[in-house]
Order: structure tokens, then C-alpha cells, then sequence
């Protein structure tokens, strides 16, 4: 593993908001991507952090925006949508860090261009 993921990588955000934060995301990101490259990615993540984005690896991706996206993290999250939107952007931030090189470009580049924001504090968006 490259670096580490957890509570600690996402700035101020309280340790237990930042677990709930991550564990959003990630499930998120599995519903979205699916398949293989939720297998892939959860082979690279510490232990507490497969089983939200491995729940469906088994199955294909599913489709649907942006806007639902941040929807869905708010939701698993509790909190509102502006602020799902940040601690998503964060959470993938700190995965780039955690994960292999590559393995978050290999997701993004199987997403649409609107997943853009999503990606912005990343070194390649």
C-alpha cells in the first residue's frame, strides 16, 4: 500500500465524521464502479475500509450523475450535500495518496467528464 487512509488524512474533519465520511464514499464509489475495479481498489485498502466498496464488487457498476453521487454519500453520511460534496472530494484526495499509482486514474477514466470536480484535488484532475 502506498500511504494510509483514515480518519487522520482528512484534515479538520472529526475522526468519527471522517470514518463516516470515508465509508460513504467508498460505498458510493463501489455502487458506482463495480466489478473488477471495486475488487481492485479494495485489495489496496486497509481492512475497515473494503466492505463498503466491495458489497457489490461482484457486480458491474451502476450508472448515474455527479449530482447523485453526492446525493448518495449525503445520505450514508447524514449530512447535507455541500457538505458531502467536500468530504468526497476529500476522500479522494487521500486515496490517490493511499492507494497505487494508477489504480484511481484506471476508476476515473471509466467515469464520465462530469465526475470531474469529484477528482479535482487529485494530481491528475
Amino acid at each position: 500500500m502506498e500511504g494510509q487512509l483514515g480518519p487522520a488524512q482528512l484534515d479538520p474533519v472529526d475522526p468519527g465524521q471522517a470514518e463516516r465520511a470515508i465509508e460513504a464514499t467508498l460505498a458510493t464509489l463501489g455502487e458506482l464502479v463495480g466489478g473488477r475495479e471495486a475488487a481492485d481498489l479494495a485489495s489496496q485498502l486497509p481492512d475497515p475500509f473494503k466492505i463498503p466498496i466491495g458489497l457489490k464488487s461482484e457486480e458491474g457498476g451502476e450508472s448515474f450523475s455527479l449530482g447523485e453521487f453526492y446525493r448518495r454519500v449525503a445520505q450514508k453520511e447524514d449530512v447535507e450535500i455541500a457538505t458531502a460534496s467536500i468530504h468526497a472530494a476529500a476522500v479522494m484526495k487521500a486515496l490517490e495518496r493511499a492507494i497505487s499509482g494508477g489504480e484511481l486514474e484506471e476508476i476515473r477514466a471509466q467515469l464520465p467528464e462530469e465526475y470531474a470536480p469529484l477528482f479535482s484535488g487529485t494530481e491528475s484532475g
